[in-house]
């Protein structure tokens, strides 16, 4: 049996970074599959806040969650932008 009077250590495994263009096609596909508009869904999330708006499905809602709003605008007009030059 450990000492109670030490100190005890433990390690917080780090997330690994996830790309948010790999988010956005994950959710995207999630979307499809569940017969849903994705880029209607998508917006919708956007532009509200509510995660209902994206399934469940494939765990989709939570990996949407992990990147700010935002962010997948910030991501989705760069590659909007980058298809003019």
């Amino acid at each position: 049996m450990k000492d109670i009077r030490e100190t005890q250590y433990f390690k917080v495994e780090k997330e690994p970074e996830i790309r948010i263009s790999d988010v956005i096609q994950k959710v995207y596909e999630s979307l499809k599959d569940k017969g849903y508009n994705p880029v209607n869904q998508i917006v919708g999330y956007i532009m509200s806040g509510d995660p209902t708006y994206i399934t469940s499905y494939q765990n989709a809602r939570s990996i949407i969650m992990k990147v700010e709003r935002d962010e997948l605008v910030e991501e989705l007009l760069k590659h909007y932008i980058d298809k003019f030059e």
